[in-house]
């Protein structure tokens, strides 16, 4: 089976595609020019796209893909204005040239990922931000490829995610340093609930929507959402609890010294569906020890 993945430079997808190799997937991954390729497993193939489609097209008939695992993406919390024109082109553009793409290649199914922060408030849509809005904006310009095509067009939906390796400037790394430093780590009441998923659920989640993919009942899944998610959602309060709880550890945190930020998620959002067949396998207490752990390895 041999599937083509975006993004895979980044945490998510570094991990995804360890995941796919193991289980016996032929993995090309797309690059753009001057990526750094030494984050991802030398079993891969890739493909440096030039920011033409008809090459995009070129290759994609080339390889005779069975599907597009799409993670790429341009994350910012918030925007300034001379962001507009780099949101659009990453999360709109770059995924209309991919399904264009699969369009004339025959390719037989696309997975896309979206975000909880498409839905402030649990809305059916209230964007939390541009990136949101973006992202939203391009499953919107994939019905025309889902109603003109055979593509079996879905998504998954993430949150929060966290993992050993991971170099992002997420909360549970700040946590880590403090805890060594005995700084002191300012941030808001720390009322708002955590969904955060351990990246070995989140790629298996992948893997088993894939296989769905690859099956008998794969129309069956033709413009389905579904979503990872935790089991335990905890207030931000309470997961540094946990934290310490998990490393033995103890955080000085002042909570309360920070305002919330605009249009903050107090209650993610919760109306979504799991992949059939997908359970989270690591409690919250122990993927923090896992992640932990490995990271002071």
């Amino acid at each position: 089976m041999k599937v083509l993945v975006t993004g895979a430079t980044g945490f998510i997808g570094q991990n995804l595609v360890k995941v796919l190799i193991a289980n016996g997937f032929e993995v090309h991954v797309i690059i753009r020019k001057g990526s750094n390729r030494e984050s991802i497993d030398s079993g891969v193939s890739f493909f440096e796209y030039s920011g033409e489609v008809e090459d995009l097209i070129a290759y994609t008939q080339k390889e005779n893909f069975s599907g597009i695992i799409h993670l790429a993406s341009l994350f910012l919390a918030t925007h300034t204005p001379k962001d507009i024109a780099m949101l659009i082109n990453s999360n709109v553009t770059f995924g209309t040239e991919l399904l264009e793409a699969a369009k004339h290649s025959n390719i037989k199914w696309f997975i896309n990922t979206g975000t909880f922060w498409q839905h402030f408030e649990g809305d059916a849509y209230n964007p939390v931000n541009l990136y949101a809005a973006t992202k939203e904006a391009f499953e919107s310009v994939a019905k025309y490829y889902i109603e003109t095509s055979e593509i079996i067009f879905t998504t998954i939906k993430l949150n929060d995610t966290f993992g050993p390796n991971d170099t992002r400037n997420k909360v549970f790394n700040l946590w880590s340093k403090i805890a060594k430093t005995k700084e002191t780590l300012e941030m808001s009441e720390g009322e708002q609930l955590i969904d955060i998923s351990y990246i070995d659920d989140v790629v298996n989640a992948y893997l088993i929507l894939v296989k769905h993919l690859n099956s008998t009942e794969a129309k069956s899944f033709k413009n389905r959402t579904f979503v990872v998610t935790q089991e335990q959602k905890l207030s931000l309060k309470e997961l540094a609890t946990l934290f310490e709880e998990a490393t033995n550890s103890t955080l000085n945190i002042t909570w309360g010294a920070r305002e919330y930020r605009e249009r903050e998620v107090m209650h993610p959002w919760s109306n979504g569906e799991k992949v059939p067949g997908w359970k989270q396998q690591f409690s919250l207490k122990k993927a923090i020890q896992q992640t932990v752990g490995k990271n002071n390895d």
